[in-house]
């Protein structure tokens, strides 16, 4: 993906008028996880005008060797990011101190790395943590479990997430079929399975229905399950059933879908494709003692033991990335929320929990991205 010149000044334009929008008197340090994509760097701007953002962390299976050298260029720094590296509580104290110490910061995460350690981190940190902003529904997820030591603001479920949430399933279909064509397979006369039915995972199964294929739908929420049920989807009572009809497996619930125990049980010939990361998603670790593995082709690893073998799509990894995970101009929507809610954080008005932004934000945010990108 090229970001042309025309396309980069009108970013940051618009990521100009939104932090203008939402400026504080003070700025607060900011440390950001993002997926470091071409189109990103204007958003890390956005991020750099309403906050002191002190480091960038990309997440490491979406980086843009370009876009790092542009934010860079701009005068950021980005940081190697690890699950380890916010797991240990005093790894993470280090980290931060060593650039922000005594700073009001705050963390802007995608995927909740900074669960494991926030307590302690709120507790021993020199400066003050004023508060976590969350992307994604597994980060809120992991963050709603906490008894909170201080604030999150989530945009996972805002009503403008709703868009990137649908156009991110299209783009999973996209690049789930693009692979099993460069092997010579179609979607059509395979059942597929998608496990997990939140926003992200009726999407795709909306998408593969219309393309003509038999899905099966897998969540443990039996609520879920009566939706998807209700809209003409088969519904698994076990997975380890459903995985044995479907050449095709889509994991989409942000946690664990797929152990090692239930990899025996998929077809043979199935393709197997997560849309988050495959740390998150598949518990890969213990098939290397029994299947062998081998690249077919680009992206396709075929997992290969006595009388069973599968296909595993982007080594397990978001599928969509391999083709820019792009749902166009839709995501700035959410990019200019998290802005709204680092400003948010800043005015340290919140209590510890759970927060959202509010409705007037968001309407805010919504008529300033028409005025953009609806001419």
């Amino acid at each position: 993906m090229t970001v042309e010149v025309f396309e980069r000044a009108q970013l940051d334009s618009y990521f100009g008028r939104i932090a203008g929008q939402f400026a504080t008197d003070e700025r607060a340090a900011a440390f950001l996880v993002t997926h470091l994509l071409p189109e990103r760097p204007a958003f890390v701007r956005g991020v750099g005008q309403i906050t002191d953002l002190r480091a960038v962390l990309p997440k490491p299976k979406s980086i843009s060797e370009s876009a790092i050298r542009q934010i860079e260029s701009d005068g950021f720094s980005c940081d190697r990011l690890t699950r380890e590296l916010f797991s240990d509580p005093q790894r993470a104290l280090d980290y931060l101190e060593s650039r922000a110490a005594g700073c009001r910061t705050i963390l802007l995460d995608v995927g909740g790395y900074f669960a494991p350690v926030l307590n302690d981190i709120c507790e021993r940190f020199s400066g003050q943590i004023l508060g976590v902003v969350e992307d994604t529904e597994n980060g809120h997820q992991r963050y709603a479990e906490l008894k909170l030591p201080c604030p999150v603001v989530s945009v996972a479920r805002s009503p403008l997430k709703d868009p990137e949430d649908y156009l991110v399933g299209q783009s999973v279909v996209f690049s789930a079929e693009a692979l099993m064509r460069s092997r010579g397979d179609i979607l059509h006369g395979r059942n597929a399975l998608v496990i997990g039915f939140g926003k992200l995972g009726s999407s795709i199964a909306r998408l593969l229905h219309a393309k003509g294929v038999h899905v099966t739908v897998h969540d443990i929420d039996p609520v879920r399950r009566t939706q998807a049920l209700s809209q003409g989807f088969a519904v698994a009572r076990e997975c380890r059933h459903a995985l044995r009809d479907a050449g095709l497996v889509l994991c989409a619930t942000g946690r664990l879908s797929l152990r090692g125990e239930d990899f025996p049980q998929v077809r043979n010939g199935a393709y197997v494709a997560t849309v988050t990361s495959s740390e998150d998603e598949l518990e890969l670790d213990g098939l290397t003692d029994v299947y062998d593995r081998t690249p077919v082709c680009d992206n396709i690893t075929r997992y290969l033991t006595t009388g069973h073998y599968f296909y595993l799509l982007n080594k397990g990894n978001a599928v969509n990335f391999l083709h820019g995970a792009s749902v166009g101009p839709f995501i700035f929507l959410v990019q200019a929320e998290i802005l709204a809610a680092s400003a948010l954080l800043s005015r340290q008005n919140l209590e510890p929990g759970m927060h959202e932004a509010s409705a007037h934000d968001r309407s805010t945010i919504a008529a300033t991205w028409l005025d953009y990108f609806n001419r």
